[in-house]
Order: C-alpha cells, then sequence, then structure tokens
C-alpha cells in the first residue's frame, strides 16, 4: 500500500489458508536463522548512492546524474588543484560536466541499467569529445590542448571508477537486501518461466512468494486458488501481481481488479480483455511477452524527504544526547545487573524483522516470564503491556517515564529499519496473533514516535491503537511528521509522561 492512500478492508480467510501462510511466514523468517529474511551487511546510508533504477522514475534519474555531475566536478578539480596549466577554467567545469552528462543522457547511457563497463565506456568516449569540443569552441583563444586532454582523460577515468563501485554495490548491497515480493496467478507453463526468470533475474531484486491456481493441487508452491488473492495479497505482503492466466479473460479480470483495489503492480501475459488498458506497455519476462497493466507510483520525492529528515534527525540526535546516552547507560549498569542495551525482533515494514535496541528498563530474562504473565495483560487484542509490571527495574521506571529507553532506536533510524515517525514496531510474537486487517500497519516503515504516542499512549483498546496507526499511514506527508515530532517534545515532559 502507498503511504497517503487508503486502503480498502479485506474479508477473513479461511482457517486452512491461514494456517498454511502463517506456517510460510515463519518458515521465510527461519531462512537466515533469527534475523529473518536476508539483511544488508552494507551500511544504509549507501542505499541513496546506490539506488535501484526505474526507466520511469523521475527521482532516480535525478540522483544518477547529480551524483555523476559530481564526480566530474571532483575531477576536474584534481588537475587544477596540480597545476592550472593543465586543467579547464573553473567558470567551463561545470559546462563541461553538465554537457557530457546531457549527452551521455540522449545516448541512452541511463536507460542501459545493466551495461557492462565494455557498453558504457563508447558512449562515455562520445559523450565526453562531444562536450569537450563545444567548449573548446567556446574557449577557442583561451585554452591549451594540455588542458582537454587532461580533463577528458580524468573525467573518464573517474567516471568509470564511479559507476564501477557503484554497480559492485548494486551487486552486493541490494541483492541482500529484501526483495519484492512477487505473486503470480496461475501456475501453468508460462507462470513457471516467468517464475524462473525471475529468480535468475541479476539486477531486479524480486522473490517469487508462490502461485495462484484453481486447477493445480496445492503444495508449498502453489498457495491457494484465485479468489484467495484479496487475503494473500495483504498476509504475504505482495508488491507485484503477475496475471498469467492464459484464454480466461474474465478470470484475469476478476484477478485484475482485486490486484488493483490492493494497491498492488499488475503484470499480465497477453490474451486480455480488448480496451481495458490503452497505456499498457509490453515487455518480456525469460522470453514471455507480458503487458504493464498498471503501476502505482510511489511518493518518492517525499519518501526521500523524509529518509534525509530521519537521518538528519538521528545524527543530530546521536550526537547532542551522546553525554546523555552515556549517564544513563552508566546508571543501568549501577542499578540492576544485565546488559546495558536489550535487543529484540521486531517486525519492520511488510514484517521484516529486525534487531530493535533500546536501554534495559527490565530485570534479565524478562521476556522468559512474559507467557507466565499474560494473564494479567491490560492490553486488548495481541499487544501486552502491564501497568506495574514487576520485571521492570527501579531505574527502569525513570526510563520509561520520559520514553528514555528508546533513544538507542536512533541507532535503528539511522540503519534505516526504522523512521522517527511511524507505527511502533510490535515484537514478532505479537505480530503472528494479528487478524488479517491489523496487517496494514506493517505498510509503513516503523517508527519511534507516531499519533498514538501523542494522542492515547494510556488506552487499552488496540481497536484505537490500530485506528490512529492507519490513520497516519493513509493521511502520511511530511507536516504530519513534523507535527507529531513537535507533539512528542510536548508531551515526554506532561505528567502523564510519553
Amino acid at each position: 500500500m502507498i503511504p497517503g492512500t487508503p486502503a480498502s478492508p479485506l474479508a477473513d480467510p479461511t482457517a486452512n489458508l491461514r494456517t498454511r501462510v502463517t506456517t510460510n511466514n515463519k518458515a521465510l523468517r527461519a531462512i537466515d536463522g533469527k534475523s529473518g529474511l536476508r539483511q544488508s551487511s552494507q551500511p544504509r546510508w549507501l542505499q541513496w548512492l546506490m539506488p535501484q533504477i526505474q526507466a520511469t522514475d523521475r527521482t532516480i534519474l535525478f540522483q544518477l546524474t547529480l551524483l555523476d555531475l559530481l564526480v566530474l566536478l571532483a575531477t576536474c578539480l584534481l588537475p587544477w588543484a596540480v597545476s592550472p596549466v593543465w586543467s579547464l577554467r573553473p567558470t567551463m567545469m561545470p559546462v563541461y560536466g553538465v554537457l557530457l552528462i546531457l549527452f551521455a543522457f540522449s545516448e541512452g547511457l541511463y536507460n542501459k541499467v545493466g551495461a557492462t563497463p565494455a557498453e558504457e565506456l563508447p558512449i562515455l568516449m562520445r559523450s565526453a569529445f562531444f562536450a569537450m569540443s563545444l567548449v573548446l569552441i567556446a574557449e577557442w583563444n583561451g585554452m591549451q590542448s594540455l588542458a582537454a586532454l587532461t580533463a577528458l582523460g580524468t573525467s573518464l577515468a573517474g567516471l568509470m571508477l564511479w559507476r564501477q563501485v557503484r554497480r559492485r554495490g548494486w551487486n552486493e548491497y541490494f541483492r541482500e537486501t529484501a526483495p519484492r515480493n512477487v505473486l503470480i496467478v496461475g501456475a501453468g507453463p508460462a507462470a513457471r518461466t516467468i517464475a524462473r526468470a525471475l529468480k535468475e533475474d541479476p539486477l531486479h531484486s524480486s522473490m517469487v512468494v508462490g502461485f495462484l491456481d484453481d486447477h493445480v493441487p496445492l503444495s508449498p508452491q502453489v498457495l491457494g486458488r484465485i479468489a484467495d488473492l484479496d487475503w494473500l495479497a495483504r498476509s504475504q505482503f505482495i508488491d507485484e501481481v503477475i496475471l498469467a492466466v492464459p484464454n480466461d479473460p474474465r478470470l484475469v479480470r476478476q484477478a485484475a481488479e482485486v490486484a488493483f483495489r490492493n494497491y498492488l503492480d499488475i503484470r499480465a501475459v497477453p490474451d486480455l480483455p480488448p480496451g481495458l488498458w490503452p497505456k499498457a506497455n509490453v515487455d518480456r519476462i525469460g522470453g514471455i511477452p507480458i503487458i504493464a497493466l498498471h503501476h502505482e507510483s510511489l511518493p518518492r520525492a517525499a519518501l526521500l524527504l523524509k529518509r534525509l529528515l530521519d537521518v538528519a534527525g538521528a545524527l543530530f540526535g546521536l550526537v547532542l544526547l551522546a553525554p546523555v546516552m552515556g549517564l544513563l547507560a552508566l546508571w543501568i549498569r549501577l542499578d540492576s545487573p544485565g546488559p546495558i542495551l536489550y535487543s529484540a525482533e521486531r517486525a519492520g515494514a511488510k514484517g521484516r524483522p529486525f534487531r530493535c535496541h533500546k536501554f534495559r528498563s527490565m530485570s534479565t530474562g524478562a521476556d522468559r516470564l512474559k507467557d507466565a504473565l499474560r494473564g494479567r495483560n491490560q492490553r486488548e487484542g495481541p499487544i501486552f503491556k502491564i501497568v506495574d509490571d514487576p520485571r521492570i527495574t527501579r531505574f527502569g521506571h525513570f526510563l520509561r517515564r520520559f520514553s528514555l529507553d528508546e533513544l538507542p532506536q536512533l541507532w535503528n533510524v539511522l540503519r534505516g529499519e526504522m523512521s522517527l515517525v511511524g507505527p511502533r514496531p510490535h515484537p514478532v510474537d505479537e505480530v503472528d496473533r494479528y487478524q488479517l486487517h491489523h496487517y496494514r500497519r506493517l505498510d509503513m516503515k516503523p517508527g519511534m514516535t507516531g499519533l498514538w504516542q501523542i494522542s492515547a499512549r494510556q488506552s487499552a483498546s488496540f481497536d484505537l491503537n490500530m485506528h490512529l496507526d492507519l490513520t497516519y499511514i493513509e493521511n502520511w506527508n511530511l507536516r504530519l511528521d513534523l507535527r507529531i515530532l513537535m507533539s512528542t517534545i510536548r508531551v515526554v515532559f506532561s505528567p502523564e509522561g510519553a
């Protein structure tokens, strides 16, 4: 689901289907041990420097051209720092850089996402030659040939080196990050071919969650029938549906309507109802023609600004509060035996687990006592909380009173696992108790604070918690984030606490 757009409620599944998918979810979390789905070993800040490319994504295109231009300016400045005789005049450096980028763009360099160095080099050489020719014409009486040759050599070498580093970053970083979840409607030969091609695609990271088919026996790959699409789209956090049911326009239309209602990308093999998708374009996966019926447009520019706000806020908070966090760590160590930090698995965006960090406010081994205390739970629904929890330490009450135990989550924000504002991350065992419509709160990255924290933290109603989280997701914008952050500061120091 797209942040800022309302979602329609879904119907509950059958008990058998719920059991089968819950088992699949637990199996996915067990793929790579306790950390669940694969987590990247690369720093999260590399994501902005090495974005995944979509040909129609203007924000990503802007990132790529801007980064290439910065590399060009840096490589042109290097000879100038040694001797001005070997370099372009500083005023001509940005002109040369912009011209080179424009020529490369016209040559289709930024459409060749998976291009090899052998494919990129001729384009860059032609673009650099044309750009330098225009600069030489403009500076006919004021530039030496040595400066032009030096600028050509350093700019080409710098760009090729940068693009090679970025290419290796894609291979090593994005292969390890959680892929887009794809569900294929149909389990015939075409569907199987598409699934194999997606699995072997070295560039676009997609994971085929499974197939839906009315005529094939159920199995670990065939998750259910086409009537189950509505529920599986939510429970499996599907990003895209591929319709591979040839010669059945009625079934294709039915599945497409369900996918569209759940804000999913939709592609289909040909033989579709005529006139439904006038702007459809044709692609190929594994040699099979496929038509893009619908593509959900994400507010990428706003999400990029939200990420920049998270990074800036987390860095500022970690630097500013470092002395305070040091004192808190010392006090925790003196107050009770055990580690200073408490790290536990939480459900992130689309249910992907991550290690959430907090200052320890409970006695060591508190998790083992949770089931024994569940009968005293004072929260409705799957969430567990006791006001006078006997596991909380003396200093833990103070930490929780002012939400100081959550300060280490600034590191989770910096890593990109959390945001400053969003739904609070719930423990994985509590997420396993969710009902179907609860999964909608996992459409967005969890946050350190949110609407619930500033308006109804003391309420025991899980339904109210859910309502506030969904209200935030469906009405999200940067102004709302800033308002919540400002209100959080006020609430933390209020008599009731945060």
